[in-house]
């Protein structure tokens, strides 16, 4: 039967090729390629028992562990898709996600099932539920561990429903081969794939084969990728289980001896590397030599607390997207900026409304052409707003504004669909966000947009401030005058206790909006 560059061929090749190889090492256990391709065998075999077949989408709505691992791959190898569920959502959400994204199975964590329960007497296509836990594992146990005989296609679906900072999520459709190339084949330097034998036999080639630790949840698109690559290279992905705890992480990363660490901006960067600097010789971090951040910006703050404990680790930087794959990256040289910068490829630019590629220096929205997605499930008019055609070729434009740099680089400065209208100016949180936190006192910080007479809009920060430590207003908007033009500086600063975050590590402007409304009577 021929091979397709599918992720469940792929699996299947490098569980032939490396059976014995750790693919999968949780905070409890080390899981073989030869384990998770068995499991995702005997679950595809009870799912197809049930009725599944190639194009139906079944929801995983469970924190990490294992068994998403199982199912991502268990619905590949059906031809059917895996749907990303965000386990913090209630009930209005969770009726919209999965009506929105036509589940016919649920796989679903023992402490999430009352949660499907109170909406599956309004999904009828709904006809399989299967908890995790004994239900899941005397499933496997009596599925067949022979692999399905199904040819699968490059065009087989992978489907990621964004998190989004704003609004409901919406389902994006890419090819497997789009995906692919590009999101999940970094670690292999971006390497062509002639036919899927060649990723066995570099698989079973490699006597130092990557491990890469995972911190945030596989519902967040980055972590996904983390494991598909990782897959690709014939590596190991380390996948943290649990609530956060910057200290287990460190003892995970040891025990599993990682060579990387993932994060997702300052809210977890941040408490791991203050974790480490609380004592340095405390964990054996001696294989690791990169942090690689993506989904949120890392603040200079933070870099300069990585580069003084741990100077022998690369930064490396990725900007990326559901709609974009991972579109840039950078190594972090100790030039600091106002605003994320990366290199990018050909196939990146930055376009005007009406299509023109910007001139250097001038702000238009980040635009990607090549490998991109089908669109938006259920949605022609979005997928038609965002996947134009200009002059031939098809864009994404997801929505991020962006400039074009003298050395071709390119600065993203943020999603439109939060930035902040003072006074005829425009100005993105995130700027003003990596500002706050380089003063020594503010731990974390949101920044919206609250109503003014004279401006229409004003900038407003939400901050927390480091253990111990405090700085009046007045002290941190002068410290944001050393850094950005006026009137991007908070006009008013609120102090919580906690910034309020999605699962996967951005910051909740929604949450923060309304906050900062409450505090300042507007609401």
């Amino acid at each position: 039967m021929a091979r397709a560059l599918q992720l469940a061929d792929i699996l299947e090749v490098i569980a032939d090729a490396v059976p014995d190889r750790p693919f999968i090492i949780t905070n409890d256990r080390t899981y073989t390629y030869a384990e998770i391709d068995e499991r995702a065998t005997r679950l595809a075999n009870y799912l197809a028992a049930r009725g599944v077949k190639a194009g139906d989408h079944i929801g995983i709505h469970a924190p990490n562990r294992v068994e998403w691992v199982d199912s991502f791959f268990a619905a590949f190898k059906l031809r059917a898709v895996p749907v990303n569920v965000n386990y913090k959502y209630v009930e209005a959400e969770l009726r919209y996600l999965y009506d929105n994204a036509d589940c016919v199975a649920v796989i679903v964590a023992p402490e999430y099932r009352a949660a499907v329960a109170d909406v599956e007497d309004t999904l009828p296509s709904v006809h399989t539920v299967l908890t995790m836990g004994d239900d899941y594992d005397a499933a496997l146990a009596a599925a067949s561990p022979e692999r399905p005989a199904i040819e699968r296609s490059a065009d087989d679906i992978y489907v990621l429903y964004t998190g989004g900072t704003t609004g409901m999520p919406k389902g994006t459709l890419w090819r497997h081969e789009d995906i692919i190339f590009a999101a999940l084949n970094a670690q292999r330097g971006g390497a062509p794939i002639d036919d899927l034998d060649v990723l066995g036999e570099q698989a079973a080639a490699s006597e130092s084969p990557l491990r890469s630790l995972g911190i945030g949840p596989l519902m967040h698109g980055g972590a996904q990728w983390g494991l598909g690559n990782a897959l690709l290279a014939g590596g190991t992905y380390v996948m943290y289980c649990g609530a956060f705890d910057p200290h287990e992480v460190l003892r995970l990363a040891e025990r599993a001896r990682v060579t990387s660490i993932a994060t997702i901006g300052d809210a977890m960067a941040r408490p791991v590397i203050e974790a480490i600097a609380e004592d340095t010789s405390r964990y054996d971090l001696s294989a690791m030599f990169m942090i690689g951040n993506g989904g949120a910006p890392l603040s200079e703050a933070v870099r300069q607390q990585i580069r003084q404990h741990m100077p022998h680790l690369m930064i490396i930087d990725a900007y990326g997207a559901s709609e974009t794959g991972v579109s840039g990256s950078r190594a972090d040289d100790g030039t600091g900026h106002s605003a994320p910068r990366f290199h990018v490829g050909p196939e990146a630019t930055v376009l005007t409304d009406d299509g023109r590629q910007c001139a250097v220096g001038e702000i238009g929205k980040y635009a990607r052409s090549g490998y991109i997605p089908l669109g938006y499930y259920k949605d022609p008019e979005k997928t038609a707003a965002t996947f134009p055609v200009v002059d031939g070729i098809r864009w994404v434009v997801p929505g991020d504004f962006a400039t074009i740099e003298d050395d071709g680089t390119i600065t993203i400065l943020g999603r439109g669909s939060v930035s902040i209208n003072t006074g005829g100016e425009k100005v993105f949180p995130e700027e003003v966000e990596a500002a706050l936190k380089q003063h020594p006192a503010v731990f974390d910080a949101a920044v919206v947009g609250t109503p003014n007479e004279r401006w229409g809009e004003q900038v407003t920060a939400l901050i927390t401030f480091r253990p111990g430590m405090s700085a009046t207003a007045e002290q941190i908007v002068t410290h944001c005058h050393t850094l950005v033009a006026n009137y991007k500086a908070p006009k008013s600063i609120i102090v919580v206790d906690q910034i309020g975050r999605t699962p996967s590590g951005k910051v909740d402007y929604t949450w923060a909006k309304n906050y900062a409304l409450k505090e300042l009577g507007l609401s």
